[in-house]
């Protein structure tokens, strides 16, 4: 029998990117694109992806930043190609941090809708 709960709230969006960030920033394949690369600032990028999956996921009007999401990636490509094989990893790392996490309705939304957000990604990128 499954004990997982679905993500209900804000906090569980928190956990959820925090297991998230802590895996892909350990990654062999993305890691660096983030630390090296784009030299995130966690401390400032966690609360606005955050506010993007509220958003995604509740309809909360937390996310501002819309317009911005393919500049930054569409920027980021010019200092490293990103390729089909960048946005495969990422989807598992953020799958498998869900299954390892949560189960449920919005739980599934979440993964379908990282699946929609890559594929966008990668077609504006003219991958």
């Amino acid at each position: 029998m499954n004990n997982k709960k679905d993500i209900e709230n804000r906090e569980d969006i928190e956990k959820l990117i925090s297991v998230f960030y802590s895996k892909m920033l350990d990654d062999v394949i993305l890691g660096y694109i983030f630390t090296d690369v784009a030299k995130v600032n966690l401390e400032e990028h966690l609360p606005i992806i955050c506010d993007f999956w509220e958003n995604i996921l509740f309809n909360k009007p937390t996310y501002k930043r819309r317009s911005e999401v393919i500049g930054v990636h569409l920027e980021l490509n010019k200092k490293i190609q990103l390729k089909k094989g960048h946005f495969r990893r990422w989807l598992y790392l953020f799958h498998s941090t869900i299954n390892e996490l949560y189960d449920g309705t919005i739980s599934s939304k979440a993964k379908k809708r990282a699946d929609s957000i890559a594929l966008l990604m990668q077609k504006k990128l003219s991958l």
